[in-house]
């Protein structure tokens, strides 16, 4: 597949460039570095930072705003910043009252972003974090769950971000973190594979009118592959799997994502989307909060994932409700 790119060593800077460029009025890109910054960062706030390998665009920089991110680091494809990175970007957005990390479960990401907390404490900064964990599929052969940090991820920015706002401390954002992750779970589909920037290999191979089960972000395989029968067959095996990890679900409120992983058309997440409502709705699950759109993508991946957030907590549909200017929410 071509793609509209110049050498495929300088698209992670190019496009850290043009975000830059196009959203000036609310961030700003520290040179040579991943980090984007947000400009108005807020006094008396504890700052949340995210991030994580370039390739999930518009994940993590368009969620720095109000009520949202302070900073993104981003790293090359589907590799993680640095330490050194995202220490430089706690430095940037402490104002006072610590800073939270949102890392996705991912070894390299954990070790990288956990060794940038350690040398921030060591300087003084009160620093702490939440892993995000709500990916439900499962691994092929043992099903055990593979718990990877996937697009449920936004509504903890979004979530944490405002409750940051509100003036939380960072043991209380912290808190809340863990309990909004606790209660969250995602699982995606590929109709396709993504491929590298060259275009001249596949992450895995997928045979035609063929779909894989539980893929992951950085274009991992699936649990399992079948033929493609229809949006609704596909709305129904993903909402099933997620329901049962909920005990009285009908008696539960919740909040869904829907998400494009990458070439998915709006079209198409508009049909899943009304797939998603009608077998809800039969089920009589209750949803007080839904989004659908590309928040977390795998390069050019075909495919869709979808979230359930239970909300157990009232405050936590004010706060996705709550007005931010992070032009990708």
């Amino acid at each position: 597949m071509t793609r509209i790119i110049n050498k495929p060593k300088d698209t992670v800077s190019q496009v850290l460039n043009g975000v830059a460029y196009i959203h000036q009025d609310i961030l700003q890109r520290i040179p040579k570095t991943g980090i984007l910054l947000r400009k108005e960062l807020t006094p008396d706030r504890v700052a949340i930072i995210s991030g994580g390998g370039s390739g999930h665009e518009p994940a993590h920089f368009g969620y720095i705003g109000e009520n949202m991110l302070d900073a993104s680091v981003s790293g090359p494809i589907f590799i993680p910043p640095t330490a050194g990175e995202v220490f430089e970007a706690i430095q940037k957005t402490d104002q006072g009252k610590g800073v939270l990390l949102v890392i996705k479960n991912f070894e390299a990401d954990i070790n990288n972003f956990l060794q940038a907390e350690k040398q921030a404490k060591e300087a003084g900064h009160n620093v702490s974090h939440v892993i995000v964990n709500d990916d439900c599929s499962v691994e092929t052969g043992s099903f055990e769950k593979r718990r990877r940090g996937v697009a449920g991820t936004i509504f903890v920015h979004k979530i944490l971000g405002a409750a940051a706002s509100e003036g939380k401390s960072l043991d209380e954002l912290v808190s809340i973190g863990e309990k909004v992750i606790n209660s969250m779970n995602s699982l995606g589909v590929a109709l396709s594979s993504g491929t590298s920037l060259t275009g001249e290999t596949s992450n895995f191979t997928l045979e035609k009118d063929m779909i894989s089960f539980g893929i992951g972000i950085h274009g991992e395989e699936g649990y399992r592959s079948e033929p493609f029968h229809s949006s609704e067959h596909l709305a129904n095996e993903l909402l099933n799997k997620l329901l049962v990890q909920y005990d009285d679900y009908i008696n539960k409120r919740f909040a869904i994502l829907i998400n494009g992983l990458g070439t998915t058309t709006v079209m198409e997440q508009y049909v899943f989307s009304n797939d998603v409502k009608r077998l809800l709705e039969l089920e009589g699950v209750t949803v007080v909060y839904a989004k659908t759109g590309n928040y977390m993508t795998s390069t050019n991946m075909a495919g869709i994932s979808l979230t359930l957030l239970e909300i157990t907590e009232d405050n936590w549909l004010d706060y996705l409700k709550k007005p931010t200017n992070a032009f990708a929410w």
